[in-house]
């Protein structure tokens, strides 16, 4: 009997470790939702192409992680439906990819990534805004969302309520990845903050949202349109992805 039992449990061990470790990357805006724009390009443009060469990498380097997509193509998929994928296929890891923007005629410089939180100022509030505001482009959004305005912001006081069990995880990921932003792109580190993206609320698991740059800054758009800018951001990604994952 005893006999059984180890051998049942050495097969569960080892269906444990047979399993992919599976990460989702997330390319935000899409389709009709063309995210911030500049005379440069558009932010749905940069962040797909960062995802795609972020995945390729870990596709050819990491055997061992399944790499799944929220979007390949230049097409709208709403923000629920982009944790449900990552629930769905219980991914370890979630990573969404954005490019910031400001109200001023020239934007800062500088890369940021983000951990679901409360957010802890002003300028976080309102890069939470305008990532949820894409929101207000699908059908029934005040229903499906359960009556969240994304404008207001009443409606983040909801973000107190959550106890994020993957909170340190994402943390840590969000910390190695502004790292080599700083080390690798030689980019101008914003640091890592916290806000209320619905995308991020939605997923079971550990996740971030990076804001590669800002479109509404000549150089920083220049950069994150140039196939070097997008080849550097993602190596960046990569090597943080993997550091994350010993």
């Amino acid at each position: 009997m005893m006999k059984r039992y180890i051998v049942c449990f050495a097969m569960f061990a080892f269906s444990l470790m047979a399993m992919p470790y599976t990460l989702v990357i997330d390319a935000g805006h899409g389709g009709k939702d063309p995210g911030a724009i500049s005379k440069i390009g558009k932010e749905k443009n940069i962040n797909l192409a960062v995802a795609l060469a972020f995945g390729k990498l870990v596709e050819q380097n990491c055997k061992d992680v399944k790499v799944v997509y929220t979007r390949k193509t230049d097409v709208f998929v709403e923000l629920n439906e982009r944790a449900n994928i990552a629930n769905r296929a219980k991914a370890d890891l979630f990573i969404s990819i954005h490019t910031n923007s400001t109200a001023a005629k020239v934007g800062p410089r500088g890369t940021e990534t983000y951990t679901l939180g409360m957010h802890r100022a002003a300028e976080n509030l309102a890069v939470a805004k305008r990532e949820n505001s894409v929101i207000t482009l699908e059908n029934d959004y005040k229903q499906k969302y359960e009556g969240f305005d994304p404008n207001s912001s009443e409606s983040y006081i909801i973000f107190e309520l959550i106890q994020d069990k993957n909170m340190e995880s994402s943390v840590n990921l969000a910390a190695l990845i502004q790292k080599q932003f700083r080390t690798t792109a030689g980019r101008v580190d914003k640091g890592v903050h916290q806000a209320g993206f619905l995308v991020l609320r939605a997923t079971s698991m550990p996740s971030v949202l990076i804001e590669l740059g800002y479109i509404n800054n000549p150089s920083e758009a220049s950069y994150l349109t140039s196939t070097a800018g997008v080849n550097a951001l993602a190596k960046s990604i990569y090597n943080a992805f993997v550091a994350y994952k010993k």
